[in-house]
């Protein structure tokens, strides 16, 4: 697996009820790709659903002894990539099958560093619902200050910019603190606005609640240095762009 272009990294914790699809739309993209499933010490099934996975060599399953959250598990598997780029895919949700292959076009087009795909969104049960969230051309730091349109799951990322960074700070949003890192030393990412990622929206995610989800929101603002007045700025913008988003 010399040729490997595309990492796939999937943290996944009691996701048996989903996983498999996720792996299956992993395994179904048109680009040499490895996947790296760490599982973060699940209670439930999700290491008997991987199995019927074990013998296919593109994927390599790491079991956590402990639970250490979502971020140090993304990284264990940033850490292990072999990929020129790296793609974040949640256990939970599921790609089309050409979303590999039109994204790297794009990296490959643009020289980007960072980008990510529009999201149709689905119910628990995986129901879509014919909602689409929109993702710009372009996205540059202060537009992403505004509103985090890029989601992990539609994300890819240069190999090595993502191990220049890396994720932590759980307690927030670990996502949106990388991509806001990442734009600020690289200046620019890329979006495709087409619904390539198919996105479950769970009542118990941090975006799940809205509440919490602002106050992380606050929560990453500060911690990226921002004063109180640009805090002040950027988040009503974000919570004009929210509402605009699910509604």
């Amino acid at each position: 697996m010399s040729d490997v272009l595309v990492t796939v990294v999937m943290p996944a914790y009691n996701c048996e009820r989903y996983i498999g699809d996720a792996v299956a739309s992993v395994l179904r993209q048109n680009v040499p790709l490895e996947l790296i499933v760490v599982e973060d010490n699940s209670s439930d099934g999700t290491q008997k659903i991987m199995e019927q996975f074990a013998k296919d060599e593109r994927v390599t399953y790491i079991h956590n002894e402990k639970n250490l959250g979502v971020s140090e598990s993304r990284n264990t598997g940033i850490r292990m990539a072999r990929g020129k780029y790296i793609a974040f895919l949640d256990a939970d949700d599921y790609w089309t099958d050409d979303k590999l292959e039109k994204q790297v076009a794009l990296m490959e087009a643009k020289q980007a560093v960072l980008s990510s795909v529009a999201r149709e969104l689905m119910d628990e049960n995986g129901v879509c619902s014919g909602k689409m969230i929109p993702i710009q051309s372009e996205i540059t730091y202060k537009d992403l200050l505004k509103s985090n349109t890029i989601n992990t799951s539609g994300s890819m990322i240069r190999t090595e910019v993502a191990k220049e960074f890396q994720m932590g700070q759980d307690q927030l949003h670990e996502d949106y603190i990388l991509w806001l890192k990442v734009l600020k030393k690289y200046g620019m990412a890329y979006g495709i606005n087409e619904p390539l990622l198919k996105y479950r929206v769970m009542k118990s995610s941090k975006s799940g609640d809205k509440f919490k989800s602002a106050k992380m929101t606050w929560g990453v603002y500060r911690y990226m240095g921002l004063s109180f007045p640009q805090c002040l700025y950027y988040f009503v913008q974000y919570a004009v762009a929210g509402f605009r988003k699910y509604h």
